[in-house]
């Protein structure tokens, strides 16, 4: 859910790479095909489908849970201030909250809320029975100590699953698994899975490395037996490193930054990235795009997502899936996986 709202003020900087792509596509494209063992354009995964999938099994889980153990998941979100992009997501996860039947609480505070009182809301909802999970929305105005604050949200109750606890635990080979997996990573994962993707054994290629998103999906992967490179802003020869990929989430906040002609025929392309361009055909004189530019990619990859409507919506989906967990591990019930190792394991 962080990555969606920082990845709408990400994009402005990558429109000439914008650009560049739509003058260069045709070619690019004819050529990718060529050498291509696929024929036509690559299969799209979508988000929006499968994301619905995933909160119908939400829902389906808090009538059970409801049912069975007369338990309703709670989910608060703290909101400091009134940035738009922050409000946007705020809704969105209103919505999505009632549709599964969750108990929403909401915190707003105004901008100028002090440190002291911000921790002060943060503990009244630890120690809530009826919420299970805390959202703190960022970025926090300047002068709150964002790393303090979410240090402060209970590990039984870290939805984000950003926690040093649920973060060690996602890394640890044969370790205890997390309470709560990263959103966005765990809707790739979910993307993957879904869409048939096989992940053992295969080489797969991480751009960026960021703690909400590069560094966790690479850690999902590698426990998936695939093997795993992490590439970032001081990588020697990217193209080349991705060129042999089987798999390549793109993650780093720039627009189009990942062309045809990098990617591997036949490749599987998670592409995660938020980012607007300029387009006069548009009423608001842009448009959105990804990481990767999807016209040349489509003529060379196998799957991938579009942009808008594919990792985009498993994030919201996903903080639900978290949440009903949360809800689980507080009846001490056992947790919904969302790995699936080659041999069936679920983790």
């Amino acid at each position: 859910m962080l990555a969606f709202a920082a990845g709408l003020a990400a994009g402005a900087a990558g429109g000439s790479a914008g650009a560049a792509c739509v003058l260069s596509k045709k070619s690019a494209a004819s050529k990718n095909a060529e050498k291509s063992p696929v024929r036509g354009q690559a299969d799209l995964i979508s988000g929006t489908e499968i994301s619905k999938e995933v909160r119908k099994e939400v829902k389906e889980q808090v009538e059970q849970l409801q049912r069975e153990h007369g338990c309703q998941p709670g989910l608060a979100v703290v909101i400091v201030g009134a940035r738009d992009d922050s409000s946007r997501y705020v809704n969105m996860k209103k919505k999505a909250a009632a549709e599964v039947g969750f108990h929403s609480v909401d915190v707003a505070l105004p901008e100028t809320v002090t440190e002291a009182v911000l921790l002060a809301e943060v503990a009244k909802l630890n120690a809530n029975p009826k919420v299970h999970g805390i959202l703190v929305q960022l970025p926090l105005p300047k002068g709150i100590d964002e790393a303090r604050v979410l240090r402060e949200i209970l590990v039984e109750k870290d939805v984000d699953g950003f926690s040093a606890a649920n973060i060690g635990n996602l890394c640890l080979k044969d370790g205890s698994p997390p309470l709560a997996v990263p959103c966005t990573p765990a809707g790739c994962i979910e993307l993957l899975q879904r869409s048939g993707v096989e992940v053992a054994g295969k080489d797969a290629v991480v751009i960026g490395r960021s703690n909400i998103v590069g560094m966790p999906v690479a850690a999902l992967l590698q426990s998936m037996n695939a093997t795993v490179t992490v590439c970032h802003s001081r990588t020697k020869d990217m193209k080349a490193k991705v060129q042999n990929a089987d798999i390549v989430v793109a993650a780093l906040g720039k627009a189009e930054f990942v062309r045809g002609d990098w990617l591997k025929p036949g490749c599987v392309v998670i592409d995660v990235g938020i980012n607007t361009v300029p387009d006069a055909s548009k009423k608001a004189g842009v448009r959105m795009v990804g990481d990767v530019c999807t016209e040349e990619a489509k003529a060379v990859a196998s799957k991938i997502t579009p942009v808008p409507g594919g990792v985009g919506p498993m994030t919201i989906a996903m903080l639900l899936k978290n949440t009903v967990n949360l809800a689980r591990n507080s009846l001490v019930l056992p947790r919904v996986p969302l790995r699936k190792e080659a041999n069936g394991v679920n983790h």
